[in-house]
């Protein structure tokens, strides 16, 4: 098995080809970043989300819990 390039320079250089090949690799790995990024603030925003939602749901079930139980007057028979 040959390399395909005899040396750095010459990989670097891509057979003179470089200006594309190497604006090809950034704008992948530009767009890739993006993505991983925006998958990151999405999950943090639904996990937020999701714990906002299930405080507002013990919240609720709290006050219906309070609002069937007897008042208590203080005075034990």
């Amino acid at each position: 098995m040959t390399p395909a390039f005899s040396s750095w320079q010459d990989f670097f250089a891509m057979g003179g080809y470089a200006r594309y090949v190497w604006l090809a690799v950034a704008c992948a790995l530009i767009g890739l970043c993006g993505l991983i990024l925006s998958t990151l603030i999405q999950r943090r925003r639904l996990l937020a989300a999701i714990r906002q939602r299930e405080a507002r749901e013990q919240r609720i079930r709290a006050a219906r819990l309070n609002t069937h139980r007897p008042a208590v007057t203080g005075k034990q028979p």
